[in-house]
């Protein structure tokens, strides 16, 4: 595609998670309080064609851009086969 040549490339992820509360008392509550990308490029090309690689990866990432544009979660709960309303 770009071309661009990159000799080595390393990624880590880390993700801040919370749960708090009770299951017995009904007061469970959990989340996500950030997520941290740290990456690491290794490359002889233009910091500049290295900078749109990685900023078509970052929009092309589902993961990433479902934590950036979060979207409406429809759920639904079946109990013996039937749909069931919390």
């Amino acid at each position: 595609m770009t071309k661009t040549k990159v000799s080595k490339a390393k990624v880590r992820v880390l993700i801040h998670w919370f749960l708090t509360g009770s299951v017995l008392k009904g007061t469970v509550d959990s989340g996500c309080k950030s997520v941290e990308t740290h990456l690491e490029v290794e490359s002889d090309d233009a910091a500049e064609k290295i900078a749109h690689v990685i900023r078509c990866a970052k929009k092309g990432c589902f993961a990433e851009q479902l934590v950036v544009r979060p979207v409406p979660l429809v759920s639904t709960v079946l109990l013996n086969g039937k749909a069931f309303q919390l």
